[in-house]
């Protein structure tokens, strides 16, 4: 059996499926998980809801598709997308045991 690219929480589930059922109404839209340039580490996150695109690595949990790009997925595999709500803060967190540096607010790395 093929290692899961990235996990995700049931709490970080249940979350997308509020934002999703709030914010899209169209079909074949899925959560987007990404890397991009930048950042105070190097590198940041990305999380948005987007339509498949060609390469795409695709990964289904709960009915909910995640689409990664290759060249995110570099860096993405083996993170858990978490979902945290306590008095420090709220909103998605991306636990990486990649990432040899992280900034204080936790939205950048580097590798």
């Amino acid at each position: 059996m093929e290692e899961q690219l990235v996990d995700i929480t049931e709490k970080a589930l249940d979350q997308i499926a509020v934002i999703y059922s709030a914010e899209t109404r169209e079909e074949n839209v899925g959560l987007r998980l990404g890397v991009v340039g930048g950042g105070c580490s190097g590198l940041s996150y990305k999380i948005d809801f987007d339509s498949k695109k060609e390469k795409d690595h695709v990964l289904t949990f709960n009915g909910v598709n995640v689409f990664i790009d290759l060249k995110s997925a570099i860096y993405l595999k083996g993170i858990t997308l978490d979902f945290k709500d306590g008095l420090t803060g709220k909103g998605f967190v991306f636990v990486n045991p990649n990432a040899s540096n992280t900034c204080g607010c936790g939205e950048s790395f580097s590798v």
